[in-house]
């Protein structure tokens, strides 16, 4: 039987499919704890406290290095087996563990992955970690980033008589590492892949008897480390490491390779030094603000962020208002600065679930309404600062500005705590294409007629800077700039055409 048209169901669908949220999607969260008891365990309460990195899928896979049995008892997953245990889905952490037995997982080690699409479909088969044999043996991976060369292998590597599982281009790394030679070291075979690829990464890599621990040489995606109990605890943002009551140690540093090899540690840079680069975009949305990021906390940042928006973007009005949760931060800092009042007028639906019916095309503005509602008592009759982070396609800045209209607000100026985002992000976020990008393809003043606010203010990338203290082209900004550190999949393709056609002619 058909469904009535006035419904439209949403099975698990993503929170921006929910929400019709106007922002970029989150990349992806490691966790990783070699030598406790609770390995397992300790790893999901990470996984949970980064869940806002990745909401499409979540694995973890434990080694329990003292059985080879792979015995039914402890499997959870075809990849299960010779002291690796494995537990994956789709869907949010508490929903894939909900009541999950963890001695099921077991062992004194483990790794584990939330992610978001960004290369690859969101199916079971390319949630993290992977597992493969190599000729080094059993070896799980889980990686945030996104390889900018990874077509160009896939295609050599089929060509080679490679199968592919999966369609994530984490998948190449395994078959990067599968053609080492058996005469070569462990470590080699690793540095030899990472030599091949080009691109954001940051790794766990998990063999039997050994964790390694890598970031790109740019250095663009988030990696941690923190000791508990004797035990080492690594994550992509530090608010995994309060909640199981870790202690910071420092940062993965660009182009590092740390090694756990039977209760040793190691570190060394193998691969070409690169200009460092971490993303900008982590301070402005992405990491949660009680977390520290690339060696500097996020919170005074973002807050600093609205106390330079609100020098740059001074106006006379009543007071400032959040857009939950993203502007929070940035909003009083501007409400600081500015001297005005911070209220709390948009106030945030916490517990919208993953599966809903929605109505008909009737109820006005439902997608937005569903997450936030405007409090007309604080907003009639008020000239109002609206202080968010980002617009990406504008469409639902543009309903909730029309929603703030009908709540009475007599006068609304937008300030935004970055600046305009013009292209799109080839190194692990997933993003609209650039035509689909509102700045890239109106101008402020066209943006503020579209969106009919008063007036609309971005912050710049030079008070960016100032804000996240950093000298200007020491990160990754190229959502904002169009200057890809490490150039795109398109300009390495050209690239490579042209040294092909140079060598045809010598």
């Amino acid at each position: 039987m058909a469904k009535p048209k006035a419904l439209r169901i949403l099975e698990n669908p993503t929170s921006e499919e929910v929400f019709e949220l106007d922002k970029f999607r989150e990349e992806c969260g490691l966790m990783g704890v070699w030598g406790h008891e609770e390995a397992a365990n300790l790893v999901y309460l990470g996984l949970y406290a980064q869940q806002h990195r990745g909401q499409e899928g979540v694995g973890i896979v434990s080694i329990d290095a003292h059985d080879q049995s792979g015995s039914e008892s402890v499997q959870d997953s075809p990849e299960s087996g010779n002291g690796f245990h494995v537990h994956k889905g789709t869907s949010l952490v508490s929903d894939v563990f909900k009541r999950f037995d963890f001695s099921r997982l077991p062992g004194e080690r483990a790794i584990g992955h939330v992610r978001y699409t960004t290369a690859g479909g969101n199916r079971l088969a390319n949630v993290q970690p992977l597992i493969a044999h190599v000729s080094l043996g059993k070896v799980a991976i889980a990686h945030n980033g996104n390889l900018i060369n990874a077509d160009k292998l896939r295609r050599e590597l089929i060509r080679d008589g490679a199968i592919f599982g999966t369609s994530s281009d984490t998948e190449v790394f395994l078959h990067l590492m599968a053609r080492a030679p058996k005469s070569i070291s462990l470590e080699e075979a690793v540095i030899r892949a990472l030599d091949e690829v080009q691109g954001a990464y940051s790794l766990l890599i998990a063999f039997q008897d050994r964790l390694i621990a890598v970031r790109d040489p740019a250095g663009l995606r988030p990696l941690a480390m923190a000791k508990l109990d004797g035990a080492y605890v690594f994550a992509s943002e530090t608010c995994a490491f309060d909640l199981i009551g870790a202690e910071y140690v420092r940062d993965i540093q660009p182009g590092e390779v740390f090694i756990l090899h039977r209760g040793e540690e190691k570190s060394f840079y193998p691969l070409k030094k690169a200009q460092p680069a971490p993303c900008i975009f982590e301070y402005v949305y992405f990491a949660r603000p009680d977390s520290q990021v690339f060696e500097r906390g996020v919170y005074p940042i973002r807050k600093q962020m609205g106390i330079e928006l609100a020098r740059e973007h001074e106006v006379a009005a009543d007071m400032v208002v959040p857009v939950p949760d993203s502007g929070m931060t940035a909003a009083i800092g501007y409400s600081q600065e500015a001297g005005l009042p911070l209220e709390l007028g948009l106030i945030r639906n916490h517990y919208v679930g993953r599966t809903f019916i929605e109505p008909k095309q009737s109820i006005r503005d439902f997608g937005v309404k569903i997450k936030l509602n405007a409090n007309a008592e604080v907003f009639k009759g008020k000239r109002i600062v609206v202080v968010d982070d980002s617009i990406v396609r504008g469409t639902t800045s543009k309903k909730l500005i029309d929603m703030l209209r009908r709540a009475g607000a007599k006068e609304i100026h937008l300030r935004i705590s970055a600046p305009p985002t013009t292209d799109p992000c080839y190194y692990g976020i997933d993003t609209p294409e650039k035509k689909d990008l509102i700045a890239s393809r109106m101008t402020i003043e066209e943006i503020r007629e579209y969106l009919e606010v008063d007036s609309i203010g971005y912050l710049t990338l030079e008070g960016l800077y100032r804000a996240v203290g950093a000298q200007e082209g020491t990160m990754c900004n190229a959502c904002f700039s169009g200057k890809y550190p490490l150039g795109t999949p398109k300009q390495l393709q050209q690239l490579q055409q042209e040294q092909l056609f140079q060598a045809g002619h010598d």
